[in-house]
């Protein structure tokens, strides 16, 4: 996630993706979680001092990146830190997990509570399932 949102901010500010190679360009946002103030308000500045058709560009090339990382996780090409975690959650909360691994409310997450709140074991093995399947 935080590779996204150095490559989106790369993609606003300097209209190039950047990758954990290119730290130098921008150390303060690789080293801290939280950016210098400053920093921003000058960022944001020379964002809006662009011209409307360049900013308009921009925004459709980060548009363009979230929805490639979208794609990509859910192909499943991402790496998954937190599966470990999920699975523990799964055991305790079967619908919380499934709605955390999937990122939305869909029909995995409701047949996650049916199963869970009419006979809760089928419901840990659905998420289980879901969680550690390909669906």
């Amino acid at each position: 996630m935080r590779k996204l949102l150095l490559n989106l901010a790369a993609l606003l500010l300097f209209g190039s993706s950047i990758n954990y190679c290119s730290a130098a360009v921008i150390p303060s946002t690789i080293s801290s979680t939280n950016p210098d103030p400053a920093t921003v308000k000058a960022a944001i500045e020379n964002f809006k001092s662009l011209p409307r058709k360049e900013r308009k560009e921009r925004v459709k090339l980060a548009k363009k990146e979230i929805k490639a990382f979208n794609a990509a996780k859910k192909a499943g090409k991402e790496a998954d830190t937190n599966t470990l975690l999920l699975v523990i959650l799964a055991i305790l909360l079967p619908p919380l997990a499934v709605y955390l691994h999937q990122g939305e409310i869909n029909n995995k997450f409701w047949i996650s509570l049916l199963l869970t709140l009419l006979f809760w074991l089928p419901g840990v093995i659905y998420a289980l399932i879901v969680i550690l399947g390909n669906g």
